[in-house]
């Protein structure tokens, strides 16, 4: 079941499903969408199994908890600001006891089900895989291989710092655009001697290719999913390099918001500006022409203890929304097989093991680059 199949995430999933022959049932708001949407995707996959289509709406918990009724059931939801909208899908698929994945990229929505979820989800036997996109796959992968590398080498990373970056034309989406407005008075998260906590802004640079990017701090799964296949790990740090040369200035925009959000009174209100701001417009985003002349670039390095870097591995792939896509319905796939990948929240190396994600990924053009 793909719930937010009529967004502009949910549309192109929709039709990256359809090609790898899934024949997801659509769901989302408006019938009259998902009809135009299933005749769109009609043809498009190589099995005569057309989409069907499903109303249901976030607001009607009910109508949401129709979308599963089986454990067997994997519900893949795009439908964000997850923080806002994303707690009845979430609670659909733990009480039935079904997979589930999502685009999210939000810190607080990530922290409630790998702390408070997690437990009810194993209980259940859920297998719940948030984030599973551009946000935050990359770095977990990149992650991932660079630890690895250091070990080879005989050296011990107690540190990893992950930065996400992009090439060529990059256009928000509307429901980036709220998401981002959503979250811009939240402090990012870090992992922090082993535990995750609310982290001050900051800046990090990086070498890329020769080129050296500068990425604002923000909470990601990696903080959360990196030391389950690297206990070694003490620190992981994820930060972000849209803004280019503005991202120093983009880090006091953030030392401001959140020092108001600390004003009593005052933070209530941001929130509620910011979220007026966002708008309700949806399924606005790149052109597919434009989509191709962007690439997805994320580098992890890791550091000993005293700050010496041991190891750098870069990964390229397609741009965020078509690498959403493909992930979403990878991810979906994968859990469609019934293969064990334990229950509860998971990230990407522990649902399906770091072989199986490393040869996923560079099926879907997600690979590391010399």
């Amino acid at each position: 079941m793909l719930f937010g199949a009529t967004g502009f995430t949910g549309r192109i999933t929709a039709e990256v499903m359809t090609r790898a022959g899934l024949a997801p049932v659509l769901a989302g708001r408006s019938g009259e969408a998902l009809v135009d949407l299933v005749g769109d995707l009609a043809g498009l996959g190589p099995i005569d199994a057309p989409p069907t289509w499903q109303a249901a709406d976030v607001t009607d918990e009910a109508s949401v908890r129709s979308l599963v009724t089986s454990p067997e059931d994997v519900l893949v939801t795009t439908v964000g600001p997850f923080v806002r909208l994303g707690g009845a899908a979430v609670d659909a698929a733990v009480s039935t006891g079904c997979a589930y994945v999502d685009s999210t990229g939000e810190a607080p929505f990530l922290k409630r089900l790998f702390d408070d979820v997690h437990p009810q989800a194993a209980a259940s036997g859920a297998r719940l895989l948030p984030a599973f996109g551009y946000d935050f796959v990359p770095g977990n992968l990149a992650a991932v291989l660079a630890v690895q590398e250091a070990l080879k080498a005989g050296r011990s990373p107690a540190v990893v710092d992950v930065a996400y970056f992009t090439e060529g034309p990059m256009q928000m989406s509307s429901g980036t655009r709220a998401t981002s407005l959503l979250l811009a008075t939240e402090p990012p998260l870090a992992r922090r001697n082993g535990r995750v906590v609310e982290a001050s802004p900051a800046v990090a640079t990086f070498d890329v290719a020769g080129r050296r990017l500068d990425g604002l701090l923000m909470g990601a799964s990696e903080v959360f999913c990196l030391p389950r296949v690297a206990p070694g790990v003490r620190d992981v740090n994820t930060f972000l390099g849209w803004a280019g040369k503005q991202t120093r200035s983009a880090r006091r925009l953030q030392q401001g918001l959140a020092a108001a959000r600390a004003i009593p009174g005052l933070g209530g209100a941001l929130t509620a500006g910011l979220s007026k701001a966002a708008g309700s417009r949806t399924g606005e985003g790149p052109s597919s022409e434009d989509r191709a002349k962007a690439r997805t670039v994320v580098v992890a390095r890791t550091s000993d203890g005293v700050g010496r870097v041991l190891s750098q591995v870069r990964v390229e792939g397609p741009s965020p929304y078509d690498l959403t896509a493909e992930l979403l319905a990878w991810g979906a796939a994968m859990l469609l097989t019934g293969r064990d990948t334990g229950a509860g929240t998971l990230g990407p190396a522990d649902a399906f093991g770091v072989e199986a994600l490393v040869s996923g990924c560079a099926d879907l053009g997600l690979q590391r680059v010399a």
